[in-house]
């Protein structure tokens, strides 16, 4: 474990667990609110460390590692930003009355994707596609078989798609049983979906604070291989559908319960709304609110976790483009291109310690009418090198 001692402060102190370039906004946004920020992670220079008063480099699925930071540095709140935590700390933390965000349960229900589908469909019976659980090569065949082609693969477990894969016919169940061992979480039980006919997919990110629950306009979002790669807000939909997408986003936040900023995905297909995900924090298609909104999503989850008051203006349409490497390297240099800079248009750069194929290393993010600012953050990133 690697650390910097901790000084003695009288500002409220959140805790980071996760510190990639999400986190790393939220410590932004706790900075502004004068709070005291202590970033962790399982590697050095993070993110979120660049910017955090101290930091932890640990294996986050210790839990004996966990509860030693938490100890030490006695947070007054406990924010998990990914999903492969210790799960058993955080329960622990919170019977020791440490204020985990949104609660212990929530993170727990939200990082297996067994526990909040079942919890989604067969509790609080929202609307979903299909889907099995398998934790063999032989009953994952058979429930595709059941589920029909195309379906979805993922482990119960990971992040940022690793690991999921869609099998268009059974001589890619091989394929897909390799893939999902690539998963940053369990890959030990696997959910396959039957591919829901849907005409697109959204998140509507909501907020609760303890007294509201507000919702930002939904976002539309492209995704290759499980992650994200585009998105835009706001996304066209028709009144009863954005209804009916809020009242799922809220039945399935309050059943979670707890304060901070909610990453609801939904399905949709015409008027109809099917619940896919849910994460218990800023979501990366919400990156747009940068540009588009007075407050982003991580400036409202703060908000949302101190309990002040969720009014934002919604600024305009926009859009935000990935950038992604090509290559590995160790310390990479993200060069921009100056057109990444105009009037209404600039880029994020996350500097990651180190880049692989297909690693998030940066985000452009245009303010524009969404099918303009779409087509310019595409055209934008190809600017980018790293």
């Amino acid at each position: 474990m690697q650390f910097s001692a901790p000084l003695k402060s009288n500002s409220k102190k959140i805790m980071l667990l996760g510190s990639g370039e999400l986190g790393r906004e939220v410590a932004i946004e706790a900075q502004r609110l004068g709070l005291e920020v202590i970033a962790v992670d399982r590697y050095q220079n993070a993110p979120a460390h660049h910017v955090a008063h101290r930091t932890y480099v640990v294996n986050m699925q210790d839990k004996d590692a966990v509860l030693e930071i938490i100890y030490r540095e006695k947070p007054d709140y406990i924010l998990p930003e990914i999903e492969a935590i210790s799960i058993d700390a955080l329960f622990e933390a919170e019977d020791k009355g440490y204020n985990v965000i949104p609660n212990a349960s929530a993170v727990s229900k939200t990082m297996n994707r067994k526990n909040i589908r079942t919890f989604a469909a067969e509790v609080l019976k929202l609307k979903t596609g299909a889907y099995e659980f398998v934790t063999t090569k032989e009953g994952l065949k058979a429930a595709a078989l059941k589920m029909g082609f195309p379906c979805v693969i993922k482990p119960v477990m990971s992040s940022s798609g690793h690991g999921q894969s869609v099998a268009k016919s059974i001589e890619d169940i091989d394929a897909s049983w390799e893939t999902a061992k690539e998963a940053r979480g369990d890959a030990s039980e696997l959910i396959v979906e039957a591919f829901v006919d849907f005409d697109y997919e959204i998140t509507m990110v909501t907020a609760r604070n303890g007294q509201e629950t507000i919702f930002c306009e939904p976002i539309g979002h492209e995704q290759r291989d499980g992650d994200y790669v585009f998105s835009w807000q706001p996304m066209q939909m028709s009144p009863l559908a954005k209804e009916r997408s809020q009242e799922i986003a809220k039945k399935i936040t309050d059943g979670l319960g707890g304060r901070g900023l909610f990453g609801v995905e939904l399905f949709v297909k015409g008027d109809e709304v099917y619940f896919s995900e849910v994460s218990p924090r800023p979501h990366d298609t919400g990156m747009v609110t940068l540009i588009t909104q007075s407050q982003s999503e991580f400036a409202l989850h703060l908000r949302a976790v101190l309990g002040l008051p969720l009014g934002f203006t919604f600024y305009g349409e926009g859009a935000s483009a990935a950038f992604k490497s090509q290559t590995h390297s160790y310390a990479p240099v993200v060069d921009v291109d100056e057109s990444l800079f105009s009037e209404n248009s600039f880029v994020r750069i996350f500097s990651k310690p180190e880049a692989h194929k297909g690693r998030r290393l940066a985000v452009a993010l245009v303010f524009d009418k969404a099918d303009k600012a779409l087509k310019k953050a595409r055209e934008l990133i190809k600017n980018i090198k790293g």
